[in-house]
């Protein structure tokens, strides 16, 4: 599964794990992402959304 909010265009973040001994290590933090039936353009998607953009209200979601 894709690691991309279809609304915000929000990908991993990479960066370091630094230890108390200040070894560094790649690391990379994923967003929260969602598969969500949404309404777009009149239509229903399934669409992969990020939880932030669900919870600001950017998307309205499908009725069963």
């Amino acid at each position: 599964m894709s690691l991309k909010c279809e609304v915000c265009d929000k990908k991993p973040q990479f960066g370091n794990n630094v230890s108390h001994a200040n070894n560094k290590t790649r690391r990379r933090w994923k967003p929260n992402i969602k598969k969500l039936r949404v309404v777009m353009k009149g239509s229903v998607k399934t669409m992969k959304i990020c939880t932030r953009c669900i919870k600001s209200g950017k998307i309205t979601k499908a009725i069963k």
